[in-house]
């Protein structure tokens, strides 16, 4: 484990934990929550309207960043899908904590990062010849990382 992972840990561990039962709901789509959630342990689904855009189970996974970060909104629905502990977070934490603003800032970058990758390989595949099956690899990827939550 290297510092900045070792120095995220500490403070997860300094965060409350709350647990979501497998069927409810832990974020609305357009609700306003203020909190960050991180994911300790558990699987959940993300719904637009009703249709399933991703199912997540690895510790770590955020929840809620963009709408915290901007004051907006959630964009989808969290749904717990089992039993799921969240370590949960508020503005508040990002602004007087550089690690946990160190380490949602590396999970946007990463998002942007594979958007931009998608965005590539999308342009590709337009100017080698639309093929459906690309197309629908190259949206699958990209619902994965992007998924406002």
């Amino acid at each position: 484990m290297n510092r900045d992972d070792a120095a995220f840990e500490k403070m997860l561990s300094a965060l409350p934990v709350r647990t979501y039962h497998a069927g409810e709901t832990i974020l609305s789509d357009g609700s306003k929550t203020g909190r960050l959630l991180i994911l300790k342990s558990g699987e959940i689904e993300v719904l637009k309207k009703s249709a399933v855009l991703a199912r997540v189970d690895q510790p770590g996974a955020v929840f809620g960043e963009l709408a915290m970060l901007l004051d907006q909104p959630h964009g989808a629905d969290v749904r717990a899908l089992q039993d799921s502990d969240f370590h949960v977070a508020d503005v508040k934490l990002l602004e007087k904590d550089p690690v946990a603003l160190l380490a949602v800032g590396r999970i946007l970058a990463r998002r942007l990062l594979i958007a931009n990758e998608s965005l590539v390989a999308l342009k590709n595949e337009m100017q080698i010849g639309l093929t459906p099956s690309g197309v629908q690899n190259v949206i699958a990827k990209m619902e994965q990382i992007m998924i406002p939550f």
